[in-house]
């Protein structure tokens, strides 16, 4: 079973779900193909936009990183995201119709919300039809730690080794000392992995009181400096 490493410090981003999905609907489902396409459903829906959101089949089939997750072959992935889907909307979570498209039929999902029961309503009665160019693929893209981002920011381009080491230092020191050892890396001018971790192996060996001012920090780190970088420090 593939593993999970957690749930990265500092702000994430969110997905709002109603209260009465945990209330009236989780209960009731007893389908994994369900669950799972329901809760992307809502993840999926938040990256739209307009007043009239709504999901295309091949929104859903399109996401190679959802529908991996639903078989172990690509053909019964398949099979479980549509019987997945016919599922939720036999329940009532989607209301589902069928248009015509200068590419051909268009199966759409919405939310069965106001909003979703007026749009599905307005197209039954020709009041208006979605434009199949306006839509942007939706994908599921896999969230990177916070240090990758902070790394790549303030230090420079990852690359699979450094990556490597990032995640071993996340296991290895508190997420504070990684933001704090590299904003030092900035300050002094070097811009290098290597000092990094040596700043943090200092600490790690030393001891960090990581309630000392800001002015005390740079004055630990100000001390013995590795050989290595003592030509390049500015002080």
């Amino acid at each position: 079973m593939k593993g999970f490493p957690g749930f990265p410090d500092g702000k994430m981003r969110l997905t709002q779900v109603p209260n009465l999905f945990f209330s009236d609907l989780l209960p009731i489902i007893d389908n994994m193909a369900e669950l799972k396409v329901t809760i992307y459903a809502f993840w999926a829906l938040s990256q739209r936009e307009g007043q009239v959101r709504y999901l295309r089949l091949a929104d859903f089939i399109n996401d190679t990183e959802f529908v991996k997750g639903l078989g172990p072959t690509l053909k019964l992935a398949s099979e479980a995201l549509l019987d997945g889907l016919e599922r939720a909307v036999a329940r009532g979570t989607f209301l589902h119709i069928n248009i015509e498209s200068a590419d051909g039929k268009m199966d759409l999902y919405f939310l069965n919300t106001e909003k979703g029961r007026t749009a599905v309503e307005g197209i039954t009665r020709g009041e208006w039809r979605p434009n199949p160019d306006e839509d942007e693929p939706i994908t599921l893209l896999v969230e990177r730690p916070n240090v990758f981002i902070l790394y790549e920011q303030n230090i420079g381009p990852l690359t699979p080794i450094i990556a490597d080491e990032l995640r071993d230092a996340e296991q290895t020191y508190p997420p504070r000392w990684l933001e704090e050892a590299i904003e030092l890396a900035v300050e002094n001018n070097v811009r290098k992995w290597r000092y990094i971790l040596t700043i943090l192996e200092r600490w790690r060996q030393e001891g960090k009181q990581d309630g000392t001012g800001r002015r005390d920090t740079q004055k630990e780190l100000r001390q013995p400096i590795p050989d290595e970088y003592r030509d390049i420090i500015k002080r």
